[in-house]
């Protein structure tokens, strides 16, 4: 983002200077508040990318906000911020047009939220993201005490993908626990040896089946 914006991206809080127009605080959320702390400049405008801590950590500043990516980030992979989803708060009307200004010069899509909207983007990117990369691992699992490569569901990871994004994910839902097929169900956990993978196999069918029965 520094380099799209032809700003200074700062590692060392020494080094920070103290005439920036917007001080973008990008760290772990256990270490918020303690970059807060040490920042010595308080006659500032500064912002958190924070799904889940609200605006209000950042009271001390004269002007604070979010501005948070709702996006999946990983060092090795270069993002195109254009297709992430920003979502901005300030502490006052003009504060947030000036991240809305900043959005858009990343050429991204924002959305004003409060810190309590933001939160609950925030569970269902969990859900959406996190949540489902530990159901690809699971999988690759399985694969691999059968001896199949993980390249086998490929195919139907990208067919989901591409379906949901023109229509409802739940009317898209397939799979046994949608047609409450108790025999394929019994049978696979009856085949699944890990106790957690039980567990989350049967947690999940249960809430697949109730959302199916409210159609």
């Amino acid at each position: 983002m520094a380099q799209i914006t032809g700003a200074n991206a700062c590692t060392d809080l020494l080094a920070i200077t103290s005439n920036a127009d917007l001080y973008v605080i990008s760290v772990p959320d256990a270490a918020l508040a303690t970059v807060v702390s040490e920042l010595k400049m308080t006659n500032a405008f500064v912002v958190h990318t924070s799904g889940t801590m609200p605006m209000e950590v950042l009271r001390k500043f004269e002007h604070f906000g979010v501005f948070y990516p709702l996006q999946t980030m990983t060092k090795e992979y270069e993002l195109d911020f254009s297709e992430v989803p920003l979502l901005i708060e300030a502490d006052s009307a003009s504060y947030e047009e000036r991240l809305a200004y900043l959005a858009k010069t990343l050429k991204s899509k924002f959305y004003h939220v409060n810190s309590e909207k933001r939160c609950q983007a925030h569970i269902a990117a969990v859900f959406a993201c996190n949540f489902t990369n530990h159901m690809y691992h699971i999988a690759s699992d399985i694969l691999k005490q059968a001896e199949l490569p993980f390249d086998l569901l490929l195919p139907l990871i990208r067919e989901t993908a591409r379906k949901i994004e023109t229509d409802k994910p739940s009317n898209i839902q397939t799979g046994p626990a949608a047609r409450n097929d108790v025999n394929v169900m019994q049978t696979h956990i009856d085949m699944l040896e890990d106790p957690v993978y039980k567990e989350i196999y049967q947690l999940v069918s249960k809430s697949i089946s109730t959302q199916a029965l409210k159609k």
